[in-house]
C-alpha cells in the first residue's frame, strides 16, 4: 500500500522542530509498504501538499497532531483549525482513509475524532499503524482486536506501551531535512520512552505509559552521530527525563564518548540528587545546557504536584550542574491545588539560592488543563516530542 503521512505542524518559534514521530512510524511500516512523509513547514502551504497527495495518489493517509494549542495566555492559539483545514485538503484531494495520531490526539481522542471525522486514530505510539494497515489492506472491517486503534464507533479502550524496543532508523534522506538544518540546525534523539514519575499533571505517562524502555546505548550514540553526519548543529534528547534513569544516561553519554559525538546536545531533567560526576560525565559527552522540570521551592507545593524530590534536592542537583560548567534552566508552575501566599513566598525566595539560571514560569490557570480527574499541562512548544505518531 501507498501510504503518506503527514505533519500539519507548522510552528516556526523559537525555531521549528522536525517530526521525529514521523519517522519511527515511517521505519516501523517501509518493509512492507511504500510510505512517503508529507511535512506543511517546507511545502509552506497546504496548495503544495494538495499537490502532493494528487501526486502521490496514497492508498492510506496518516495526519499527526502534536499540539491542541500554545497554552499561551497573552497570545492564545489554538491549533485545531489549522487541523480541519489540513483533513479538508486530504479530503478534496484523495479518497484515501484518514488515520489520526500523535501526541496531541493522544490526549483527546474521542473528541478529535468527533471533529475531525477520521475513519481511525492511532492511540499512544504510531508503530501501531502496521496492524491497521494490513487490516485495511485485507478489506477487513473487524479492528476492535488492534490495540490503540479506534474509529468513531468504536471508542478508545485504554492501551499498553508496546513491548518491544523501539526502532531508530530514522532520519532517511529527503528534502525536508535540510529545511530544518537551515532553519535553526536542530535535531531531536529518544534514548528511552516512558517515565516512572507520578506528577500529577504530566501527559508523560498517558502517552507513553509508566515503565522505562531503554535504547542500548551504542544504539544511541550510533544515532547521535548519524544526526552531526546529517549536518545538525545541536540535538535535544527528547526522553521525559533523560536522567530518570542515572545508570542507563551515564552510559548513553560514555557511548556519545566513545562514538566521538562532538555537536552539542541539551535534555530535560528531574532536579533530583546526582551521582557523583554524573553532570561532568555528560558534559564531557557534549550536553551544554540542563533543563530541569523544578515547578516549585515549596515542599508542601512538591508533594501536592507528586514530585520525587524537594527543595533542597533541587538546590544540590542545581550546583552539581553548574560545578559541571553546564547551563541551567528551571521551570516553575505557580497555582496549583493549594497554593497560597506563603507557599509562592517560598519559591520566590528560594529562587536566589539558584544562582547563573533562566527561570520560566507558568501560571497552572493556563498551563494546564483539568478533565477525567486528571491535570496536565500541554505538550510543551519548544521542543519536539517525537515519540508518537
Amino acid at each position: 500500500m501507498k501510504v503518506l503521512l503527514i505533519s500539519p505542524n507548522s510552528l516556526t518559534t523559537p525555531y521549528p522542530v522536525y517530526p521525529l514521530g514521523l519517522d519511527y512510524v515511517a521505519d516501523a511500516i517501509r518493509a512492507e509498504h511504500e510510505v512517503r512523509i508529507a511535512d506543511i513547514n517546507p511545502l509552506g502551504d497546504l496548495e503544495a501538499l494538495g499537490r502532493t497527495i494528487e501526486r502521490y495518489a496514497p492508498d492510506v493517509v496518516g495526519i499527526s497532531l502534536r499540539n491542541i494549542d500554545n497554552t499561551d495566555k497573552l497570545d492564545p492559539s489554538g491549533f485545531m483549525g489549522d487541523y480541519r483545514a489540513c483533513v479538508n485538503t486530504v479530503r478534496k484531494h484523495s479518497p484515501a482513509p484518514l488515520v489520526l495520531g500523535g501526541s496531541g490526539f493522544t490526549l483527546f481522542p474521542e473528541e478529535i475524532m468527533t471533529d475531525l471525522r477520521a475513519e481511525y486514530g492511532v492511540v499512544g505510539e504510531g508503530e501501531r499503524l502496521g496492524p491497521l494497515l494490513t487490516a485495511i489492506e485485507a478489506g477487513s472491517r473487524d479492528i476492535s482486536g488492534i490495540p490503540g486503534i479506534l474509529t468513531s464507533e468504536m471508542p478508545h479502550r485504554g492501551v499498553k506501551p508496546l513491548d518491544r524496543t523501539f526502532a531508530l532508523n530514522y532520519l532517511c534522506a529527503r528534502s525536508q531535512l535540510v529545511y530544518y538544518l537551515k532553519n535553526g540546525g536542530m535535531l531531536n534523539l529518544q534514548t528511552k520512552r516512558g517515565c516512572p514519575f507520578r506528577c500529577i499533571y504530566c501527559t508523560y505517562p498517558r502517552i507513553e505509559g509508566r515503565r522505562l524502555r531503554r535504547v542500548p546505548p551504542e544504539m544511541a550514540a550510533e544515532r547521535a552521530l548519524r544526526l552531526e553526519e546529517a549536518g545538525a548543529k545541536y540535538f535535544f534528547v527528547t526522553d521525559s527525563a533523560f536522567n530518570a534513569d542515572y545508570d542507563h544516561s551515564a552510559r548513553v553519554a560514555e557511548a556519545f564518548i566513545k562514538a566521538g559525538v562532538s555537536i552539542p546536545w541539551g535534555a530535560f531533567f528531574a532536579p533530583t540528587p546526582p551521582p557523583d560526576g554524573y553532570y561532568q560525565t555528560l558534559a564531557k559527552a557534549g550536553l551544554s545546557h540542563v533543563e530541569f522540570g523544578t515547578e516549585s521551592l515549596s515542599d508542601q507545593m512538591l508533594a501536592v504536584y507528586g514530585k520525587p524530590f524537594r527543595a533542597d534536592h533541587v538546590r544540590k542537583a542545581h550546583e552539581h550542574a553548574l560545578a559541571a560548567g553546564l547551563y541551567a534552566a528551571h521551570y516553575f508552575l505557580l497555582g496549583g491545588p493549594g497554593e497560597d501566599e506563603q507557599t509562592v513566598e517560598e519559591t520566590l525566595s528560594r529562587i536566589s539560592e539558584l544562582k547563573k539560571s533562566v527561570f520560566f514560569f507558568f501560571a497552572l490557570c493556563v498551563s494546564i488543563r483539568i478533565r477525567r480527574c486528571m491535570i496536565w499541562p500541554l505538550n510543551r512548544v519548544r521542543y519536539g516530542t517525537g515519540r508518537v505518531f
